[in-house]
């Protein structure tokens, strides 16, 4: 019986490798392994700065570690969304709520002014490529077609302008700096199981491809830079690590160039200015935190930033999973806080506290958006949300707040949305929400509720266990919502299929009530409906007029089974579980209504129950809150 299975294996095997080498479409194989495309990059960027433009070389080496062979490839040309009638300007100007930052800013452009790649020549070893450019996206159609398992190189020639600085990127932003200099080269879209992901740019968020940069910038000499990667000549171009708090002068020569590299990024990122003053700081493992700034008046806070910094690498290090890298360079730039691989550009302006959380939240992107890196357009929310929710609790810990709901106003701006007509599922792609408003509740708030609330189903403990197991499996992978649904059933032994069915893909809400409670002859017996459409496990908490207390959990029975501790209580009396498609439940607990103070449906807070005023007995007064739809 074993040999004949082993040959069978053998003859399986020798089929796939015949059919990856003839270039057959092996899709079906796929299953049997994960895969990720690779991409190699070599740039040198002469750049012009008196001319607000530059001229590129790139080499770009593609490994196809996809089953499929590919004919053409896609990149993104980020720049060509700052020109009037572009993309962006035009859903800029038509959408609901405009963003403020861009309004009608880009349709004002004026030729001098706009961004934009001309692509000169690309070639696959000596073949002139055929490519077309719609707006952002570059299409190159390959000579050779690219097989399984195989790589190519493609030589690119182009130049660029940089536009005015609007959103995120481009040249002299608000607060004065020279260069940002953010998507701001030819890039490669990602291509994945799902196909290739060429989305126009619009003004939403980005999606790229792991790999290798090498990047070369030869620009007049008086510029200071900082971004993506390790400078490989630090001394020629006077970049050390000491406390310089001062404009470095470089170099006497009227160029220089900086050379970068980075390993296993998505994406490259930098900023320049003559008047940058350069500090570090340095974490006990050795990692070092690079500040950029421009403005002396802002050096008493960038000091005092310096120790919040390390200290919150320091903790998410710890709670979420260690980083990666040798560096990290927190600059001024950009028009708010923007994330990008090993580095962020910040606006310095406005109080100590406000740098801090934006630094805070813009560096824990390195872990959810820069190393675990979904599909931002499509999932959002596991970045940005999880970001605000590691950002409050990075907070708590940094202020010694010590609040019993960190995320209280994010609890308070989804609640705004679902007391609203307005409600879209975070399922929705980012770049088609139909208001801002909307997706910038649902990214940050509504994802930061949703891990909250998944701590309350499953116990905090858990979570936080959870957390690390998906950053350690799945960093470099781009996982998608079942990959991080399948870690935390697995840390949890839990089934949470309906929790996401719910939260994520629809805008159905949660609302609990205590219905009665009815005195027997030596225990008490309460009821609990539930009014809305989203089932859940309930926690209730029963104070007693002695000062003690019992804590009970309803677990719902398509969880199977229910979680056995909390961070708010070590001892939980678990309860009959709660069929849904029942909306009443009753149950008696073994003590005189008599000496029962208060009974409370979750008094952490991490039930987003749209309305709370029924989920406390004695009963309250107050009439029901009446939700729209209601």
């Amino acid at each position: 019986m074993v040999k004949p299975f082993k040959r069978n294996v053998s003859i399986m095997k020798k089929l796939i490798y015949f059919l990856l080498l003839t270039g057959i479409n092996v899709s079906v194989f796929s299953q049997y392994g994960y895969w990720q495309q690779h991409v190699d990059y070599k740039m040198e960027i002469d750049f012009f700065a008196d001319q607000n433009s530059f001229n590129g070389k790139q080499q770009l080496t593609y490994t196809n570690n996809s089953p499929d062979t590919l004919h053409k490839i896609f990149y993104h040309l980020y720049y060509n969304a700052f020109q009037p009638g572009s993309m962006m300007d035009v859903r800029s100007r038509t959408i609901e709520d405009p963003d403020s930052r861009v309004g009608d800013r880009i349709s004002k452009l004026n030729e001098k002014e706009i961004g934009y790649h001309k692509i000169h020549s690309i070639k696959q070893k000596n073949s002139e490529l055929k490519f077309t450019i719609e707006g952002t996206i570059l299409e190159v159609f390959l000579s050779k077609p690219l097989l399984p398992r195989e790589k190519t190189t493609l030589n690119m020639d182009f130049s660029s302008q940089v536009p005015v600085q609007i959103r995120r990127t481009g040249r002299h932003n608000v607060e004065g700096v020279d260069f940002s200099m953010t998507q701001w080269y030819p890039k490669l879209c990602e291509y994945d199981k799902d196909g290739w992901h060429s989305n126009p740019y619009i003004g939403r968020e980005f999606h790229g491809v792991w790999g290798n940069y090498d990047v070369k910038i030869t620009i007049d000499s008086s510029y200071i830079l900082g971004g993506t990667g390790v400078i490989q000549n630090p001394n020629e171009v006077g970049y050390g690590y000491q406390d310089t708090r001062k404009p470095l002068k470089l170099s006497n020569s009227k160029t220089i160039t900086w050379h970068f590299k980075a390993n296993k990024v998505h994406d490259f990122a930098w900023a320049a200015d003559p008047n940058f003053i350069h500090d570090t700081s340095q974490l006990e493992n050795g990692m070092i935190i690079h500040y950029l700034h421009i403005d002396d008046t802002l050096n008493e806070n960038w000091i005092k930033l310096k120790e919040y910094a390390v200290k919150t690498f320091e903790y998410v290090n710890k709670h979420f999973g260690e980083y990666p890298y040798k560096q990290y360079s927190i600059i001024q730039g950009g028009d708010g806080g923007m994330e990008y691989p090993m580095c962020t550009l910040i606006t310095a302006g406005g109080s100590f506290k406000g740098l801090v959380s934006v630094t805070v939240h813009e560096s824990i992107h390195s872990w959810f958006q820069g190393l675990l890196a979904t599909n931002e357009s499509k999932h959002e929310w596991m970045d940005e949300g999880f970001c605000t929710y590691a950002q409050y609790k990075t907070m708590d810990y940094l202020f010694n707040t010590n609040y019993v709901n960190p995320f209280s106003r994010q609890y308070g701006s989804y609640y705004r949305l679902a007391n609203s007509d307005y409600q879209e599922p975070l399922t929705t792609h980012a770049d088609f929400y139909k208001k801002n408003y909307v997706y910038g509740v649902n990214a940050y708030s509504k994802g930061a509720v949703f891990l909250s609330q998944l701590g309350y189903i499953i116990g905090d403990r858990a979570l936080m266990k959870g957390m690390k197991r998906y950053y350690y499996n799945w960093r470099f992978k781009h996982p998608t919502p079942q990959d991080f649904k399948r870690e935390m059933e697995k840390v949890s032994g839990l089934e949470l299929d309906w929790y996401f069915e719910q939260f994520v893909n629809t805008t159905n809400r949660i609302d609990y009530a205590i219905k009665s409670v009815e005195k027997l002859d030596a225990s008490t017996s309460i009821t609990l409906s539930r009014l809305e459409d989203i089932p859940m496990p309930i926690d209730m908490l029963v104070k007693f007029k002695d000062g003690s207390f019992s804590w009970y959990t309803i677990p719902l029975r398509i969880m199977r089974g229910s979680k056995s501790n909390d961070v708010f209580s070590s001892s939980i009396t678990i309860l009959p579980d709660w069929p849904w498609v029942y909306p009443d439940y009753t149950f008696t607990i073994d003590v005189k209504l008599s000496k029962i103070e208060e009974i409370i449906i979750d008094p952490s807070g991490r039930l987003a129950d749209v309305n709370q005023l029924d989920n406390k007995y004695p009963f309250s007064k107050r009439k029901r809150i009446q939700f729209k739809g209601n």
